[in-house]
């Protein structure tokens, strides 16, 4: 902390500027760790706390509405980037979709506080078509609560901070081998959970064609057609392929319970 608020002191507001950018664009940087040396500095009399606040705002700003035109245009294809590096990209993609499904827009509120959620959030809304001045009027409120909050907690907590960061240089080697450890069993959990998921990055596909004959054959009996398009790509009036059924992909959990046992069962989503 002593180090971080030390590079704010010599760089100023340059450095708080492009680490929140840099996580509102999908980086993983340590967005709230710089508001709160941010705030600390501001603590200090180094920073100005309005113009703290003003520049770490504009950043998501920034950020956020780059990734909201992307989403628009892009979709789904720039969802799957953003999640890249998830374990199981589908998962990353429907927890952002399942929040937006059970509370809407004011997702945004809040979506900065949420690892996930908070680099999802902008271009999901854009996939969904929503309108941008609702969008630009959310996340001006969200980014504003997200940097007040952490420059707060640095302005407010300055003392504290400093002592803990002084009782972590007193313990030298010791944090460093917790540090070590820490990071090798993080790096064995993922593994792990790569291990786990492996089998749902193969997903069985069917041409439309093959398809299409064993619709039009005597078998077709066998044969169940569900919608899973997900919330906001979809709507009471939205056209279906004849003889389909509608699933809620975000409500999967309770909907595959009451799903045939005896037939087999294609999906098909935007």
């Amino acid at each position: 902390m002593e180090g971080l608020v030390s590079a704010i002191g010599r760089h100023g507001y340059i450095l708080v500027f492009f680490v929140v950018l840099a996580e509102a664009l999908g980086m993983p940087v340590p967005a709230a760790l710089a508001l709160v040396a941010g705030g600390a500095a501001a603590a200090a009399g180094v920073l100005h706390l309005s113009t703290l606040i003003l520049l770490a705002v504009a950043a998501m700003l920034i950020g956020d509405s780059f990734l909201f035109v992307l989403g628009r245009y892009m979709g789904w294809a720039l969802l799957g980037f953003l999640c890249k590096l998830s374990v199981n990209p589908e998962t990353c993609i429907l927890r952002s979709a399942e929040s937006f499904y059970k509370r809407g827009k004011a997702t945004l509120l809040f979506a900065k506080f949420i690892p996930g959620i908070n680099t999802m959030a902008p271009p999901l809304a854009g996939s969904m078509k929503m309108r941008p001045d609702i969008f630009l009027r959310l996340d001006v409120v969200g980014a504003s609560l997200y940097a007040i909050v952490y420059i707060a907690v640095g302005y407010l907590f300055r003392d504290v901070l400093a002592s803990l960061a002084h009782g972590f240089q007193t313990a030298g080697r010791a944090v460093e081998s917790v540090t070590v450890i820490a990071l090798i069993g993080y790096a064995g959990y993922r593994v792990w959970l790569y291990r786990k998921h492996v089998i749902y990055r193969v997903v069985p596909r069917v041409q439309v064609e093959e398809l299409a004959r064993r619709l039009a054959s005597e078998d077709k009996d066998k044969i169940l057609l569900m919608d899973v398009r997900s919330h906001g790509y979809y709507d009471a009036g939205a056209a279906r392929i004849k003889g389909s059924i509608r699933l809620e992909p975000n409500n999967i959990a309770e909907e595959v319970k009451i799903l045939p046992k005896d037939k087999d069962i294609y999906v098909y989503c935007t």
